[in-house]
């Protein structure tokens, strides 16, 4: 397991793809399951409902692995259920891989599992969370870790009479994801500093709710392809109408692409690149209709790919920033899967293509008006601390300024924003572990498990190693 977790260590793009393909693979494998619950059971009318109702307890899964977190200020605390919520995720998905679905049982093993299945995406976002501003190509990983994922999917689950390898593959997923959630370096939610300057709450009005408000209008507008496309497959029995028919590989290429966007500017192309690929599945709403099938799904899968890629990254980022982050590193699936309810309640499936084009307006003004406002518009802006320099003197000390040998030693070991401050207290004061640790506003036991893991990663056990490690790198 030691070996197993150095590994991911060292290869952390890889590792980030991995796991985050990992859950996707075992929520996919899961929800494709227990959207099958009641076939000869219940009525069409009724199973179809059962896509809509399981949503509730993902939510609830999510926000109470959320609210957990605000508690939990150790790794064996957070350790704990997220191992628990793993074991009955994969109970369950085993449970529901090869249980007849036309049964009670398999309706009340589908809520426990898919309930579970939110907890430890929760557990899952948060931990993917801390590597968001470390990690250089965080998009690109986690946009490859979906793109896998989604080829598993289609490869495996097109065809029923494979379930042994489902079953070998949703193994290694958890053994991956257990490998992952034991690894050192977590941080306890909550403690991870605020951007200098600001505050909690102007955090949350700046940065949280536009990002909510801009994600739950274009996952309204997504919400009409999917109560639409749900409906004719439920009453084709699976057979002329298949949300796993092959226009969803183009998601593979475009969560890439979205992956690799998020990376440029600090993710400022993202919002915009995401508004002109809904804008472009609108246009052929409005001109076309909704009769031309097989063209809305091609251009439902791209539009549901950019926006799924929109919402988790920018939370993810959001989370390792700082900015509530035991709620926030999973909220975009959790407004996901509110929306389908949402959808549901509206009963989109069923409205003219009037009424849905009057919606879909309204939803995409609202977030060209709530870009505007937030910026997202503005692609050349740069960053204060560069822009706001005047030009002369000053501005070419800046530049010539010689590296900064602690930048130096997160790039090279591998270490948290977190683990970089505390390592700078350690080098260049001689304070006790009490006062770095109240000067950095965190607990005594957070600090030492900073230590310890600094240790580790640089490969010294000692305080004087580890400044005669950096003091050759120190400017003179």
């Amino acid at each position: 397991m030691t070996g197993c977790r150095n590994l991911m260590h060292k290869y952390r793009h890889v590792t980030t793809a991995a796991v985050f393909a990992a859950f996707l693979f075992v929520q996919f494998v899961a929800l494709r399951c227990a959207n099958q619950a009641g076939r000869g059971f219940l009525t069409d009318g009724q199973q179809e409902k059962v896509y809509y109702l399981i949503q509730i307890p993902v939510i609830l899964g999510y926000l109470l692995q959320a609210a957990l977190s605000g508690f939990l200020h150790t790794r064996r605390g957070h350790r704990i259920p997220a191992f628990t919520a793993l074991a009955m995720t994969g109970i369950g998905a085993f449970v529901l891989l090869f249980c007849p679905p036309g049964s009670a049982f398999y309706l009340a093993a589908t809520g426990i599992t898919v309930f579970h299945i939110g907890f430890l995406g929760g557990a899952a976002a948060l931990r993917l969370s801390y590597g968001s501003a470390s990690l250089p190509h965080f998009g690109l990983s986690i946009g490859s870790g979906y793109a896998a994922a989604l080829i598993l999917q289609y490869v495996l689950q097109l065809r029923w009479t494979i379930r042994p390898a489902l079953a070998v593959l949703l193994l290694l997923a958890a053994f991956l994801l257990a490998v992952f959630f034991m690894e050192e370096g977590c941080q306890e939610s909550g403690e991870r500093e605020e951007e200098p300057g600001t505050g909690k709450g102007s955090l949350l009005i700046k940065t949280l709710i536009p990002v909510v408000v801009i994600t739950v209008s274009l996952l309204l507008f997504s919400s009409y392809y999917n109560s639409y496309i749900h409906h004719l497959q439920i009453l084709s029995a699976y057979r002329d109408y298949n949300v796993y028919s092959w226009p969803r590989l183009l998601m593979v290429p475009f969560a890439i692409l979205f992956g690799l966007i998020s990376d440029f500017r600090k993710g400022r192309l993202l919002p915009l690149c995401t508004l002109c690929t809904v804008l472009v599945a609108f246009l052929n709403t409005a001109l076309l209709g909704r009769e031309t099938y097989w063209l809305n799904m091609c251009l439902f899968y791209v539009a549901l790919a950019a926006v799924v890629s929109y919402y988790w990254l920018t939370f993810l980022r959001l989370a390792g920033a700082g900015v509530r982050p035991a709620l926030a590193a999973s909220f975009g699936r959790v407004l996901d899967s509110s929306v389908v309810l949402l959808s549901w309640g509206l009963r989109l499936s069923e409205r003219s293509g009037t009424a849905i084009l009057v919606l879909d307006v309204a939803a995409l003004l609202i977030v060209i008006v709530v870009m505007a406002f937030s910026g997202a518009f503005n692609l050349t802006a740069k960053e204060e601390a560069k822009g706001n320099s005047p030009e002369g003197d000053e501005g070419s000390q800046e530049v010539s300024r010689p590296p900064d040998p602690f930048e130096g030693a997160q790039e090279r070991y591998g270490l948290t924003p977190a683990e970089t401050r505390v390592l700078k207290k350690l080098v260049l004061s001689d304070d006790k572990q009490e006062a770095i640790a109240l000067e950095l506003n965190i607990s005594v036991s957070t600090l030492r498990h900073h230590i310890t893991s600094i240790y580790r990663k640089t490969g010294v056990q000692t305080r004087l190693a580890l400044n005669r490690l950096i003091f050759d790198q120190l400017p003179q």
